[in-house]
């Protein structure tokens, strides 16, 4: 029978990979967004969730917060990099605004966490202490997590389309909440247990509110398609009507 120590594990390493697949979900939004020059209507906001969320669950996962929980730390970690990417693209392709609203929010953060750490580590004296307080702000930021692309759902029902709204992101939070929450069940642990069970309830409802609008979106683009063959068009008559006049005019004149 296999024990649960080997389980956890096991289900801890199928976490780490679906959750590196969460990190890098956004890839084909920020290759639009490198082909267009622009960020155009996307949300910084999953972004800046996901880093300060990675940053807390690593301080969570250290030995001396947290023991035994390796694999947090490196998932997380990993996140902290590949999130920090993803807001430099952001910051690279915004408009000012944005650019600056979007550093002094990450600032924010960065120092948040190190205050954090810093004050959990030299004034809380136990394992258990450094856990409660360390898991329940990372239950709060998990949660922002996993409700940060709900932001974007009103624009969806606004304007009935998922444009906007990354799929890839959606599936890889609802496997990830999934795969975390099963971890955290085997052995129990609720810091762990609450956010990612919400947030697999969270991704559930955004793939509902994809599938809703996908046919609308796709008829969308098609209409936008569309119109734009024809506007080239019209330009191209447009266009060719004063070329055929001048050539006609030139006959006329060599006639007379």
């Amino acid at each position: 029978m296999v024990s649960a120590d080997i389980a956890r594990t096991a289900v801890g390493i199928l976490g780490n990979i679906i959750a590196f697949f969460l990190f890098l979900s956004p890839l084909p939004t920020f290759v639009t967004i490198w082909k267009k020059g622009s960020v155009e209507q996307y949300s910084p906001i999953p972004y800046l969730a996901t880093f300060v969320n990675c940053m807390v669950w690593v301080l969570y996962g250290l030995p001396m917060v947290h023991p035994h929980s390796t694999l947090v730390v490196t998932i997380n970690g990993t996140g902290c990099v590949i999130e920090l990417v993803y807001l430099i693209l952001f910051i690279v392709f915004s408009n000012r605004g944005n650019r600056l609203r979007v550093i002094l929010i990450a600032i924010v953060e960065i120092i948040f966490v190190a205050v954090l750490a810093l004050l959990t580590l030299t004034m809380v004296h136990t394992t258990g202490r450094r856990s409660m307080i360390v898991g329940t702000i990372c239950i709060l930021f998990n949660i922002m997590m996993y409700a940060s692309p709900l932001s974007v759902m009103k624009l969806v029902i606004r304007t009935k389309s998922v444009e906007y709204m990354p799929f890839f992101l959606s599936l890889a939070a609802f496997g990830n909440g999934l795969a975390w929450t099963t971890y955290a069940l085997i052995r129990f642990d609720l810091f762990i247990t609450i956010p990612n069970g919400l947030g697999t309830l969270f991704a559930a409802a955004q793939l509902t509110v994809y599938a809703m609008f996908y046919k609308s979106t796709q008829r969308q683009i098609a209409e936008r398609k569309q119109g734009k063959v024809e506007m080239d068009l019209a330009q191209v008559v447009v266009t060719s009507e004063p070329i055929e006049k001048a050539h006609n005019g030139g006959h006329e004149a060599r006639r007379t």
